[in-house]
């Protein structure tokens, strides 16, 4: 049964200022990708046609439009492996154009922050994902409700106003 969900492409493409992503979990559901890394493959960076995909053409496509494209990411310390992966594959993310920055989840203690990840559109539409226990997604929420948008809103800004940029991140 097809989903009646927009495509991220599309959700995307229909913001004209902002895209914010706040990503809340150590660890998702494993793939391919992470499997090779922690078999010790590498990404040939010089090599673009090897990595670079439709995700990343979309989010360089909203940047080259004039959207700023965010990506917060809060995380325990030590690390986890998963964290690890994701900060080495992050490259690929600012070559498209998002700006990444880390916190540390022991400075966010005084923080209001919802308990799942989300992407926020303009503000005005918020796509939330729920997932099981092992970290893949099950659902994604559709939300416009302006008290919900104000609170991931103001949740993304305080983690951005506090979080390190990915240059100096080090895991």
């Amino acid at each position: 049964m097809p989903s009646s969900a927009p495509a991220f492409a599309d959700l995307l493409g229909s913001c004209n200022h902002s895209a914010v992503h706040l990503e809340l979990r150590d660890t998702y559901a494993p793939t391919e990708r992470f499997a090779s890394w922690r078999r010790g493959e590498r990404i040939n960076w010089d090599d673009r046609g090897s990595w670079w995909d439709p995700y990343l053409q979309t989010i360089a496509d909203a940047v080259g439009r004039g959207v700023a494209v965010r990506r917060a990411r809060v995380v325990s310390e030590p690390v986890s492996e998963y964290i690890r992966w994701e900060h080495y594959v992050t490259r690929e993310l600012i070559e498209a154009g998002e700006n990444v920055r880390w916190l540390p989840r022991r400075q966010t203690t005084d923080l209001s922050l919802p308990g799942n990840d989300y992407w926020l559109f303009d503000a005005r539409l918020a796509r939330v994902h729920h997932f099981d226990g092992d970290g893949a997604v099950i659902e994604d929420e559709f939300t416009e409700d302006p008290a919900l948008l104000k609170h991931l809103s103001a949740a993304f800004d305080a983690v951005w106003e506090r979080a390190v940029p990915h240059g100096r991140f080090a895991v």
